[in-house]
């Protein structure tokens, strides 16, 4: 399916450019989950059937960045997926940390404090170049949510397997644009509600094998257990031996959502979302008179542009005191010049 035929999928109103804050679903992501909200109401049928959905989801991600399903555990949020991690490093540990990282992926290292974990901030474009042989984890965004600068992914993780760092990725606003593999880290966690185009409240985290053993679930509960079915009551201790043993049970009618649009995702292809995405960015960066960029989230400071953006229906959002402008599969060139003609104003 090219972009031109999956656009029909989406009904945007013209001016959302906003994407880096929250994707907007898929006809059959609204049609599924409108019908499963149909059946909770009346109550025709039972659960077992919404929670087909969270697999399906799990096994799209695991193809979408290349890793094996078992090693996949689902979620709500990055910050609850990496929980476990934060919590695995021994007392005393170093963490490097670029500056204008999303506190997802910078909270949960700074409330280890009290064991004497040291977590340092450097510039995003100095991130390799700040690990050396004390570092015991390196964590940061493959694309920074601020800016959109996309992380130097190889050369971090060459330069943290050379000191026995662990590689923690917050992939959030890089997974469903921007191709990569995640099975280079350690550890690779997803908000869903952004590129992944599904509701708030379904994450995932990919955690490699040696991730995986230095790990305690610390939420285990029923959905975590081998069979979740034989799980509900009493001991003994019987948790599932793959990645799932890090799962909470999931909120089901959001993951209803989030697997067609995954699965929509893998039909269309994450290179040519990337492809399309990326010059929709640069027609807007050149309309401006910038050069063009290698993101699909950029960021402009124009005087008076919040104000315009909006007086225009432009929706676009202010971080870090600029206006940030993120443009993904749905947007089409009419939203670049509408955007392009307000600011020109």
């Amino acid at each position: 399916m090219d972009i031109t035929e999956a656009r029909q999928l989406w009904q945007p109103e013209p001016g959302w450019l906003n994407t880096a804050s929250y994707g907007l679903p898929p006809q059959p992501a609204w049609d599924a989950l409108q019908a499963t909200l149909q059946d909770w109401r009346s109550g025709r049928t039972s659960w077992e059937g919404w929670d087909l959905a969270t697999q399906r989801a799990r096994e799209s991600f695991a193809r979408l960045v290349g890793v094996d399903a078992a090693d996949v555990t689902v979620g709500a949020q990055v910050s609850q997926l990496l929980a476990p991690v934060a919590a695995a490093i021994p007392d005393g540990a170093s963490v490097v940390v670029p500056e204008e990282e999303f506190t997802s992926n910078l909270f949960p290292w700074l409330v280890q404090a009290d064991r004497g974990v040291r977590v340092s901030t450097v510039p995003a474009s100095k991130l390799a170049d700040s690990i050396a042989a004390d570092t015991d984890v390196v964590a940061f965004s493959l694309v920074q949510s601020a800016t959109g600068e996309i992380a130097a992914y190889e050369e971090i993780v060459r330069a943290a397997r050379s000191v026995g760092a662990l590689v923690v990725v917050d992939a959030t606003q890089a997974c469903g644009w921007l191709p990569f593999d995640a099975s280079w880290a350690d550890v690779v966690a997803v908000g869903a509600y952004k590129w992944l185009m599904s509701p708030r409240g379904t994450g995932f985290a990919y955690l490699s094998p040696v991730a995986q053993e230095r790990l305690r679930p610390h939420a285990a509960g029923w959905y975590a257990g081998e069979d979740v079915h034989s799980s509900y009551y009493g001991p003994p201790l019987r948790l599932a031996k793959s990645a799932r043993r890090f799962d909470i049970s999931p909120a089901w009618f959001s993951w209803i959502a989030t697997a067609p649009t995954l699965e929509l995702v893998e039909e269309i292809g994450v290179g040519a979302i990337h492809d399309h995405d990326v010059a929709l960015a640069n027609r807007f960066l050149e309309g401006l008179g910038q050069r063009p960029g290698d993101s699909a989230i950029v960021t402009v400071d124009v005087p008076g542009a919040e104000e315009r953006l909006e007086a225009a229906g432009v929706r676009a959002a202010v971080r870090a005191g600029r206006v940030r402008a993120s443009f993904h599969l749905y947007n089409t060139e009419r939203d670049v010049d509408l955007a392009l003609d307000a600011l020109a104003g």
